[in-house]
């Protein structure tokens, strides 16, 4: 890799009492694992999230994610640092993007469309961009539709 390339952060949100993984972010990094090789070409790519580190692992498995840094920031106050935890322990997900310069590391950019107000039958559209599943739905006449969200898994 190379020593001055960026750094892609995602914050997943999966804390330590939480019941199970978001299944929206979990969508994401299902499609981020396939693209994480291509990624990491360029650029650093980990996800983060408060859980431990064996709990992510396990999640992982489950996903069949081959291809994702997963880390854990359980124990420090990096998520509430960077906006990805709440005053109430609630997570929010986030793409954080650092840059080293020398010896100097920058926070360069966030997803900040999270903790903007959305227009009226709108949902948070923070992440979408990178998403696939959106913008691929985005393409049909149908678009999104009303309701619809990823789930962790569906009946076959």
């Amino acid at each position: 890799m190379r020593r001055e390339a960026s750094l892609l952060l995602y914050n997943f949100m999966y804390g330590p009492t939480m019941a199970a993984a978001c299944p929206m972010c979990t969508s994401f990094l299902d499609s981020l694992d396939g693209i994480a090789p291509h990624v990491m070409q360029r650029a650093n790519l980990v996800v983060v999230a408060k859980s431990p580190i064996q709990r992510l692992r396990a999640h992982a498995r489950e996903r069949s994610w081959r291809h994702l840094r997963l880390l854990s920031s359980a124990g420090s106050t990096f998520n509430r640092d960077y906006f990805a935890e709440n005053p109430d322990e609630s997570q929010n997900p986030l793409l954080h993007v650092f840059a080293r310069r020398g010896s100097t590391i920058h926070h360069f950019y966030t997803t900040e469309l999270l903790f903007a107000p959305t227009e009226p039958g709108q949902h948070p559209r923070h992440i979408d961009p990178m998403w696939p599943l959106w913008n691929l739905f985005d393409m049909t006449p149908e678009g999104r539709g009303e309701g619809w969200y990823p789930k962790l898994s569906y009946e076959r």
